[in-house]
């Protein structure tokens, strides 16, 4: 008997074998929902460009720099606003909420006693299960009038950069509103997936960094934050997805308008998210088409956004490695 027949014979036999047969089971499992998430979202581009088509054909402006947004009256709609008023946002939200969760996973995970920690990480996963009509509602009736103060001293003392300058001294429904906002609804998962990222850094590491000497914020410079930054970076993506999708919360507290503004404490601006919410019930068939264009446009943002992620990742994997 050849060495090449023996060897069919015992992956036969082990092929025979039950634990073999449901590895194999297991293996087509994998495969298959990956090639199912893969098609879904193939099937959601494809539903997106088909339903924005007829909008686009009777656009009477450039879709993608008109800031009126009028698709059934006069014709003329675009995203320049929309877009601009969503990724500013977003970017608020990330300033403001980012560095919070970093430090709530970094005190939960390395500096809090266990006594504290396992209630403190519970009471943070909570947050998120809160719906976003209630961070609206809350936004709507408390944030919105306890912010003007703020504003108004920011605007004195800052107001010589245009992002903390109030165009007309007037305050209220702004895009510094839905930023803090979108800011306290991202906590909870940047928090979470950073605690669980710093939780799993291997105790090796830990330990060099104590045996040269380091005190516990060197040793969690030198550790921790490198071992954990690809899962930071994902974090950060998938709160910039849950910011800027919002709906709700961001149409309760913000002034919608269609203008571009860098003052952020106007009661001006306007999300793509948040016009489809005011929108779609009052839309006729234009409208409605439009608006699943401009819904368009949020998936390739969202889509960049993961893409340019993954690619920082890899890279940063492949000077580690180097």
């Amino acid at each position: 008997m050849t060495v090449n027949s023996a060897a069919e014979e015992l992956r036969a036999e082990l092929t025979r074998h039950p634990s073999r047969r449901g590895d194999a089971l297991f293996r087509w499992l994998a495969k298959s929902s990956g090639w199912f998430i893969l098609a879904l979202l193939v099937l959601i581009a494809a539903f997106l460009v088909i339903e924005a088509i007829p909008a686009l054909q009777h656009d009477k402006s450039n879709f993608f720099s008109t800031l009126a947004w009028d698709p059934d009256q006069t014709g003329e709609f675009g995203i320049a606003a929309l877009a601009f008023g969503s990724i500013l946002s977003s970017l608020l939200a990330l300033i403001i909420g980012v560095p919070i969760a970093v430090g709530v996973g970094l005190y939960i995970s390395q500096y809090a006693p266990r006594a504290v920690a396992r209630p403190l990480g519970y009471i943070v996963d909570l947050l998120a299960a809160v719906p976003s009509v209630v961070f609206g509602l809350w936004g709507l009736i408390w944030l919105v009038p306890t912010l003007i103060p703020l504003s108004e001293f920011l605007n004195k003392w800052l107001g010589w950069f245009p992002l903390f300058a109030s165009s007309n001294n007037t305050y209220g429904k702004s895009m510094f509103a839905a930023g803090v906002v979108l800011a306290v609804m991202i906590l909870p998962i940047v928090a979470a997936l950073c605690r669980e990222v710093f939780i799993q850094t291997p105790d090796e590491h830990i330990e060099a960094a104590y045996a040269l000497g380091a005190t516990r914020w060197e040793m969690i410079r030198m550790a921790v934050l490198p071992y954990g930054r690809s899962g930071m970076i994902s974090a950060i993506v998938l709160g910039f997805g849950r910011a800027i999708g919002e709906t709700i919360a961001v149409a309760l507290v913000l002034s919608s308008s269609n203008v571009i503004t860098f003052h952020i404490f106007d009661p001006a601006g306007a999300t793509i998210a948040a016009n489809v919410a005011n929108k779609f019930g009052d839309a006729g068939a234009t409208g409605r088409s439009a608006l699943i264009a401009s819904g368009l446009v949020l998936f390739a943002i969202t889509l960049v956004v993961n893409f340019g992620a993954r690619a920082i990742v890899r890279r940063g994997s492949k000077e580690k490695r180097a």
